[in-house]
């Protein structure tokens, strides 16, 4: 054989033996889980890019838009979004411009004055502006209704009679903001808790007196115990009806008096604003300041303007206590499931049917999931709890409608397969000899599940409970039957007894994606809020997955010994 021949059929050995010790499969799968690890690293960044920019301010344009030759408007606005727009497109559309460059630039622009334009955003080619600049003075409004505001300020009024139009105007407007956001205050905390403590229990008043007529009693101790009551609580509620007229009445006494791109002179209440502010003239740091500040409303307060303005902390407490609730139901029935059909059922045809019965489950289409917890948990479940425990609300229900409790138990049941298989693999892996062991030395075998086999079998479970809590956070369908809403008015957590109120309706970070996303009046202004809420989401599963997996980690750590 010839030195060539020999070196090829070497080269050929070796690439026979190297695909043969599976190298290649290795050199393969890594190359896929780093793909896939890039995508998922660039999607979120995307994500995070779009959502967290939107908090920053954006210098405000003030130009000249020439909408045709005899035809030119002021316009005052932010750049939110720009692309590059071929001309020929732009011409067939009727547009008439003179260029040489084959693709125009057009802007996506806020104008905002939504109750004086009719719109929120415009788009407006470059070449038709004219007079670009971006002045000190000109301030942007953030308003409870409308949207945004762009103008001038002229002027503060109170009661009426206007108290400083000069070069103190904006000072003396911040003071002013800062009172009435304090008054504002002031009326949310009575509204919401003390008059809201007052109606619940007044609600309760009136079923307990619903409740002795059905049951037919007639102490007059109990009576005469509920009308005092009452009477107590409605001269409270005629108290703190006094306080609210008076703090409409100072909420109301001040105006800001601004002057749009066109000319326009509008006057705004300040009950209706919630911070002014002049983007234009900020240093890094006063933009930095203002940037954490808007990231703070988004994490702690509650939504506005359909959703598209404000915080949205009802979704995230929603979503993380229905997580809670899914888990609390899940792991128990999950883990005893795997007990015995791995400890305990004989091992046939119908214990592999039932495991094949559970495997099946984890396919099931989620919504289905959501139509049988709406049939069952909320319709048979919820109404037989209502005519047993609840007749005096009747008709009204309190458990036979939809809820969180209903909601966590449909998740529950969603992900049950998952804890099912990941806690049977776990019990799998413990060594015969162990329990063999322990029974050797007396323990039964319910002690020997107790104190050794399942205490080994944690970190699986905990893997298991990762799998669901990744699953059911995300979920979003059969939510949508058994008790997510747009807008909940109240968290099911507050200081009324019991509490936690499991009947309530609540908001859900993925269901409010989907609302603002795609049930948005104003997409625009909506799009950005989609982003940060989409990171918030994934920010809020990061971390219910990291707490799982630091407890599995300290779990099978302190385990190790045992196992080896």
């Amino acid at each position: 054989m010839s030195k060539d021949k020999q070196d090829r059929q070497d080269v050929n050995d070796s690439a026979k033996s190297w695909f043969k010790s599976g190298s290649p499969w290795v050199w393969l799968t890594a190359a896929a889980v780093s793909a896939s690890i890039i995508m998922v690293a660039g999607l979120i960044a995307l994500i995070a890019v779009r959502g967290l920019g939107y908090f920053w301010p954006t210098p405000v344009l003030v130009a000249n838009y020439h909408e045709s030759d005899v035809r030119t408007v002021p316009i005052i606005g932010e750049i939110r979004d720009s692309e590059a727009v071929p001309l020929a497109r732009l011409r067939a559309n009727g547009e008439t411009i003179k260029s040489d460059n084959e693709f125009i630039t057009r802007h996506l622009l806020r104008v905002g004055n939504r109750d004086i334009q009719g719109m929120d955003f415009r788009w407006v080619l470059e070449p038709r502006l004219s007079q670009q600049h971006y002045p000190d003075d000109v301030m942007v409004i953030e308003r409870r209704e409308w949207g945004n505001f762009y103008g001038h300020l002229q002027a503060v009024k109170e009661n009426g009679k206007i108290i400083e139009e000069g070069d103190k105007t904006w000072d003396v407007l911040q003071q002013r903001i800062a009172r009435t956001q304090k008054i504002f205050g002031e009326i949310r905390e009575i509204e919401k808790d003390d008059i809201g403590a007052i109606n619940y229990r007044l609600e309760q008043l009136r079923l307990d007196e619903r409740r002795m007529e059905i049951a037919n009693d007639s102490n007059a101790d109990n009576r005469a115990s509920i009308s005092s009551e009452r009477t107590a609580l409605q001269a409270r509620y005629k108290v703190l009806q006094q306080n609210l007229a008076q703090l409409h009445i100072n909420i109301n006494r001040d105006i800001l008096v601004a002057k749009t791109g066109d000319g326009q002179v509008v006057d705004i209440p300040l009950a209706k604003v919630v911070r002014a502010y002049r983007p234009n003239a900020m240093n890094i740091l006063n933009k930095s300041l203002f940037y954490l500040e808007k990231l703070w409303e988004f994490v702690s307060d509650e939504p506005r303007e359909a959703n598209t303005e404000g915080g949205i902390l009802p979704a995230i407490f929603g979503t993380v206590m229905m997580v809670i609730l899914m888990s609390i139901f899940v792991t128990p029935f999950g883990v005893i499931a795997a007990v015995y059909l791995r400890e305990y059922a004989k091992q046939g045809p119908l214990t592999r049917t039932i495991r094949i019965a559970v495997n099946n489950l984890a396919g099931v289409p989620s919504i289905v999931y959501g139509v049988f917890g709406l049939g069952f948990f909320v319709y048979f479940l919820g109404g037989s709890l209502d005519q047993l425990f609840y007749p005096e609300a009747l008709p009204a229900p309190t458990f036979g409608t939809p809820g969180i409790l209903w909601s966590s138990l449909t998740l529950a049941l969603l992900t049950l397969p998952v804890v099912i298989v990941a806690t049977e693999e776990g019990l799998s892996r413990i060594p015969k000899s162990i329990r063999e062991g322990s029974l050797a030395l007396g323990a039964t075998k319910a002690e020997t599940l107790w104190r050794t086999v399942l205490p080994m079998a944690s970190p699986a479970m905990m893997t298991g409970l990762i799998l669901a809590v990744a699953r059911a956070a995300g979920e979003v369908a059969p939510l949508m039957l058994v008790g997510v809403v747009k807008l909940a008015p109240s968290l099911p957590l507050d200081t009324n007894a019991p509490f936690l109120h499991l009947e309530r309706k609540f908001m859900h970070l993925g269901f409010h994606i989907y609302d603002v996303g795609f049930q948005s009046p104003n997409v625009e202004a909506a799009r950005p809020l989609v982003y940060a809420t989409s990171l918030l989401l994934v920010l809020v599963i990061i971390a219910l997955n990291l707490t799982a997996i630091t407890v599995r980690n300290h779990l099978r750590e302190k385990y190790r010994a045992l196992e080896s």
